[in-house]
């Protein structure tokens, strides 16, 4: 048997051996250090992070299957975001939970490790860890919550704050009945039973490979998600056993099939920053292009809330990941690993669709061309993207004045402005909101419409902005657009008036004023944008070595790997 890492620690008599050993006999028995592989559960859950509240729940069915395998299960909590409570925005500590949770993978007596999250930030981050450490890791997801419902209605979370908030403003809902289906809203335990984030990275982390197959998107009450934790807890001692690391399985066909799965799915836009980012840590050269290249002509097969109507219990309920990916087979790499050491082709002959109402066949797609779109232009020389599938098919093709607001502050303090000069055509520009503006790149772009266009009926705009948006929220958004203001990207000098030139089918995102006169205003950028940096802490170090959002917003001295290896003893 090959030498365990753990036994790096506890192997031998003298001094430090003994002091490793000891301390962990406060519930470790004699013979847990015989060899077998300690293994800890990377456990984001948090009171804090309330869709990841029940992990704990989790582990513990994980522990019985690595105890039931041979193994030596070891709780390790790890830094838990929660995406509706922390602030200024979660992405912020993405790239710090990622860097916590690899330092500790390293440094601690451990041969794999057992992925627990949920929350949209908390799945990117461990995957991120796992990558740069690369030790034997597969993740298990928490799971969506079961859907709620108000006056008859089900609610999709997140989905319908935007929808119900913007038609208070609208004036077409009371504030009473606003607030009233606030107790409706979150169901049961779990993340957003919508296809935003949470769902997305869970469903878009197995296609690349690093979940069971057929585990992502299991309601979190669901007792199959403990069945599969458990026999999760099996596999990951298989993994070490055969030194299955991520580096063994986790190849640009993986991405691939992810980047698939992210369009059939109708999934989020931030899946697009986490894979890079991911694929980054891996020294994988995964770029902006490659998810419209990969992803613009896979089909529509998901109907779920934000580019349809259903949620994910359904979507569990239908079949679920498996049996979409059956339908976009011959679009997959038939190459690409999972944790189970079989391609994952290899699992979709079983996968059926028992409800085509939520998941569609290929023949009659709720879309035909589904995936990312990529944008280039004068207004985004680096790139920007938008989600078709959640956009208005009118607005892909437009032409409108811009009308600019310089901070989401400027935003909200003018966009119920009845002096405000906008109308439906309008294209309402926010900047400062890219990964260092904000700092973070917050979740912004989905700007709500002003109000008196609401009271007319208007119910969609253009919005661009640098920074992110839900992955529940819908609309024709163009985000992510780099450079962003404050790195001096040409966001940051454009001027309310200015004519802005959409065009999706085209790829193109213009400014339509003369390029002496672009050229003439661009070395202000940053400052017209009105950044300043952070003086200390982690925004500080955020900011002085966050990337730009076409390259996944990691830290720079984060990209590639440094292993497993720790040279130095501690005594």
């Amino acid at each position: 048997m090959t030498e365990r890492r753990s036994s790096q620690w506890y192997a031998g008599t003298d001094r430090n051996a003994y002091i490793h050993r000891a301390w962990m006999r406060r519930g470790l028995p004699e013979n847990a250090f015989d060899g077998r592989p300690h293994i800890a559960i990377a456990n984001s859950a948090s009171d804090l992070t309330p869709c990841n509240s029940h992990l704990n729940e989790v582990a513990e069915a994980v522990k019985a299957g690595i105890y039931a395998a041979g193994g030596i299960p070891l709780n390790l909590p790890v830094v838990s975001l929660g995406e509706t409570q922390v602030r200024p925005t979660a992405m912020l500590w993405r790239n710090m939970a990622a860097m916590a949770t690899e330092e500790m993978l390293r440094a601690n007596p451990i041969d794999g490790v057992v992925l627990l999250g949920g929350c949209d930030k908390t799945i990117p981050s461990l995957l991120m860890a796992a990558a740069s450490v690369d030790l034997p890791a597969l993740v298990i997801p928490g799971g969506p919550m079961l859907t709620g419902t108000f006056q008859g209605q089900a609610l999709g979370c997140g989905t319908d704050v935007w929808r119900l908030s913007e038609e208070v403003r609208g004036g077409t809902l009371s504030q009473e009945q606003f607030l009233k289906s606030e107790s409706s809203m979150i169901r049961s335990r779990g993340h957003c039973n919508t296809m935003g984030t949470a769902s997305t990275m869970a469903l878009v982390a197995e296609a690349l490979g690093t979940i069971a197959p057929g585990l992502a998107g299991t309601p979190a009450p669901d007792s199959r998600l403990l069945e599969a934790s458990y026999d999760s807890g099996h596999l990951i001692v298989e993994l070490i056993a055969e030194g299955r690391r991520p580096s063994t399985f986790l190849t640009r066909g993986s991405f691939h099939n992810a980047i698939v799965a992210l369009a059939a799915i109708g999934g989020s836009t931030n899946a697009v920053v986490h894979l890079l980012a991911i694929a980054g840590r891996l020294g994988i050269d995964l770029t902006i292009d490659d998810f419209d290249r990969i992803g613009s002509g896979v089909p529509l097969l998901v109907n779920l809330q934000p580019a349809g109507r259903f949620l994910m219990d359904d979507f569990h309920r239908a079949g679920g990941l498996l049996s979409v990916l059956r339908e976009v087979r011959d679009l997959l790499d038939p190459t690409a690993l999972t944790v189970t050491g079989r391609p994952l082709v290899d699992h979709l002959d079983d996968a059926r669709i028992w409800d085509p109402e939520v998941i569609t066949v290929r023949s009659s797609p709720l879309q035909a061309d589904a995936g990312i779109a990529v944008l280039y232009g004068n207004l985004a020389p680096g790139g920007a993207i938008v989600k078709p599938a959640a956009a208005s098919a009118h607005l892909l093709s437009h032409r409108g004045r811009a009308v600019v607001f310089d901070t989401i502050e400027d935003m909200h303090a003018r966009i119920d402005d009845p002096d405000l000069e906008v109308d439906a055509d309008s294209v309402l520009v926010l900047r400062g909101c890219g990964p260092r503006g904000y700092p973070g790149m917050p979740e912004v772009a989905n700007m709500p419409l002003p109000k008196k266009l609401l009271e007319q009926g208007v119910r969609d705009m253009v919005r661009i902005c640098d920074g992110r948006m839900s992955g529940t929220a819908y609309g024709t958004v163009i985000l992510h657009v780099t450079p962003e203001a404050a790195a001096g990207g040409p966001l940051g000098i454009v001027e309310t008036g200015d004519w802005i030139v959409l065009d999706v089918p085209g790829r193109t995102l213009s400014i339509d004023v003369p390029q002496d006169e672009l050229d003439a205003r661009l070395p202000n950028a940053a400052t017209v944008a009105g950044f300043a940096a952070p003086t200390r802490g982690w925004e500080r170090l955020y900011v002085d070595h966050v990337m730009q959002a076409d390259t996944g917003a990691d830290l720079d001295f984060l990209r590639g790997s440094s292993g497993d290896r720790v040279s130095r003893e501690s005594h």
